[in-house]
């Protein structure tokens, strides 16, 4: 991950960070705490004045997009050749503009540290998740705090009556770079932020979770094992529901524990 300063040359000071993520190619926008509509970038003062200072990734690369050259720029070839690149860049094109626009007064810099707003709203960024029946998710941030969300609480975000309505997308959900967002199919984002601010408190850490997962989740050889029987004793039982499976998978399936060595009384 790569950091910049984004900086206004002009009334000489700063605006926000831009995150770079190289692997995924994406692009995040965390803005100062102190701007408000009319010292803020001007494609991001609906969200300032909502309060929103964490960009999302599609208007976070909108931003880049209009400081850098198209890549359908007719002398794009030309171009490429002459800064030593084989393929378009959008990060590279941006560094060597240095971020700068004719619309405003912005730069970017790069820096060797996050700045501490940023860090400190990264406390709130996911750890992990699990998806739950009913549509909610458990979410374990890195702040130590778990949560429980009901997607049906925020159908009114923007395209979340759709991960709702639809059990395939909801099943494909994904933790984005350093949890600032949970996407779906890799084009529904949900902030990170908004499931911290909506989400039900529990008193259960992700210490705990993991605990139990690892003490009480068992493979196909260890329930063999515990049962001293052979792998088709064991699916002998699964067909018969004496016993059943929480995933299964053509190399081996894995059990709870318990509902292992119930077989055994």
């Amino acid at each position: 991950m790569k950091n910049y300063e984004i900086y206004d040359e002009e009334n000489k000071n700063e605006v926000g960070t831009l995150l770079y993520y190289e692997k995924s190619n994406t692009f995040l926008i965390e803005l100062c705490e102190n701007l408000d509509e009319w010292t803020a970038p001007l494609l991001f003062t609906s969200y300032v004045k909502r309060g929103v200072f964490s960009i999302p990734r599609s208007s976070s690369r909108t931003w880049v997009s209009e400081r850098i050259i198209p890549s359908g720029r007719q002398n794009i070839g030309s171009i490429l050749k002459t800064h030593h690149l084989k393929e378009y860049d959008e990060m590279r094109f941006l560094e060597l503009s240095k971020g700068r626009c004719s619309q405003d007064s912005l730069m970017i810099r790069r820096q060797d540290a996050l700045p501490e707003y940023v860090t400190r709203r990264m406390l709130k960024c996911l750890k992990d998740f699990t998806l739950s029946d009913g549509n909610s998710i458990l979410c374990f941030f890195n702040d130590g705090t778990t949560k429980r969300i009901c997607l049906s609480s925020i159908d009114d975000f923007k395209g979340v009556d759709k991960v709702i309505s639809n059990p395939a997308l909801y099943d494909s959900c994904s933790l984005g770079p350093d949890g600032f967002y949970l996407t779906f199919a890799d084009s529904i984002d949900i902030p990170a932020w908004l499931l911290y601010q909506k989400g039900q408190d529990l008193p259960v850490s992700y210490e705990d979770f993991l605990s139990f997962a690892s003490r009480n989740l068992v493979d196909t050889t260890t329930g063999c094992e515990i049962l001293e029987c052979s792998r088709q004793n064991l699916s002998y039982m699964v067909s018969h529901k004496q016993l059943s499976p929480i995933k299964k998978d053509i190399k081996g399936n894995l059990y709870l524990k318990n509902d292992v060595t119930k077989n055994l009384w």
